[in-house]
């Protein structure tokens, strides 16, 4: 008979997390309290992105907005230019109008518990479990796509995400310390970051390893369950970069709501699966001799990917910004707020004009 598998132990994780747990910009030191604004404005930018990525744009944003009272004074444009390339731009919005927010109805402090984060803009029950938890050490529970994975295979759910997310979100709180919520929140994170990877999870150093019905399978690759994914049809567009005789570059800011809400852009026309890219030159900005390069952008959003054919022209010196565009001085374009997509299309076209 086979012995029964064991119950994994809330104290083997933090025994593990004590020896191994990542430092990090946003993380407090052992015995250190947890800055709260620290916390939560990591956690935003690392929803669907990597912590490699979002280290440097986390110190640099520290930097320039060091408390949650110089975030929400700050004028929206320079809020989305230090956000630029992080990518999922209404969270940028979202996030200046939580600081807002708090330095006005909470007087700077963040609540110290679930309900009372959810209260707040662009806070959802992930991030005010992780918020509750890590800053507060409240029993709170945050469930990631690590955390997802940890779990999955720790009990061998077989329910698809994202219908399994109840059931997961059941399996944290039972396996939850209330002695050190914020330790063992982080210490699932990790667990998942580190050993419980997607691809050849280090199981041998797990510390849940006995526990772990999808290790004792050999099936730990295979969890979480997905269901297909569905992407939806290719858009094509046209991305105009027309530069002055003096250098300056014709941009302009996408509206607040949508798509790349408030980020700024080089002009160009609607992006449709059915876009007749022999008619791109009607959606010009200006009047220019326009040279089409021959590799376009390509860029995947969430539900479609997008395909930009780039033109690249020089206009005159006196010409006018049609209404809603600005030129930006050629020096001073670092300072847009230009989403990946727009900066690879801007590049293209800045390294066409360069051309003889």
């Amino acid at each position: 008979m086979d012995a029964p598998v064991p119950q994994p132990r809330a104290a083997d994780l933090l025994a593990w997390y004590d020896r191994h747990r990542r430092v990090l910009p946003w993380r407090a030191l052992p015995g250190e309290r947890a800055d709260p604004y620290r916390v939560w404005v990591s956690e935003i930018m690392l929803q669907q992105t990597t912590i490699a990525a979002v280290k440097p744009y986390f110190e640099r944003f520290m930097a320039r907005f060091p408390t949650v009272e110089a975030l929400a004074s700050a004028p929206s444009e320079k809020v989305m230019q230090a956000w630029a390339g992080l990518g999922y731009y209404s969270r940028a919005r979202n996030l200046h109008a939580c600081a807002k927010a708090v330095a006005s109805e909470h007087g700077g402090r963040f609540p110290d518990r679930e309900d009372g984060l959810r209260t707040l803009p662009g806070i959802g029950a992930y991030t005010a479990g992780a918020v509750a938890a890590i800053a507060f050490d409240r029993p709170a529970v945050a469930v990631d796509g690590n955390v997802e994975r940890v779990i999955t295979r720790l009990f061998a759910i077989e329910d698809e995400m994202p219908g399994a997310k109840p059931l997961i979100r059941e399996r944290v709180l039972a396996l939850l310390s209330h002695d050190r919520p914020g330790d063992f929140a982080q210490a699932l994170m990790d667990l998942g970051a580190t050993i419980c990877t997607p691809r050849s999870p280090a199981c041998g150093l797990c510390p849940w390893r006995e526990p772990c019905r999808a290790r004792i399978a050999g099936t730990q690759e295979s969890f979480p369950r997905k269901a297909a994914r569905k992407t939806g049809k290719t858009r094509y567009g046209a991305a105009f970069v027309a530069m002055r005789e003096d250098g300056a570059v014709l941009v302009r800011t996408r509206p607040a709501k949508g798509l790349l809400g408030g980020m700024v852009e080089v002009p160009g026309g609607e992006w449709r699966a059915d876009y007749a890219l022999g008619d791109a030159l009607r959606d010009a900005p200006v009047s220019a001799r326009w040279r089409r390069l021959m590799l376009p952008v390509r860029h995947v959003f969430t539900h479609f990917p997008l395909e930009l054919t780039v033109f690249a022209g020089r206009v005159p010196l006196e010409t006018q910004a049609p209404d809603g565009m600005r030129f930006t001085p050629f020096n001073r374009l670092k300072e847009e707020a230009f989403p990946n997509v727009f900066l690879k299309a801007l590049e293209a076209g800045l390294e066409e004009l360069q051309q003889p």
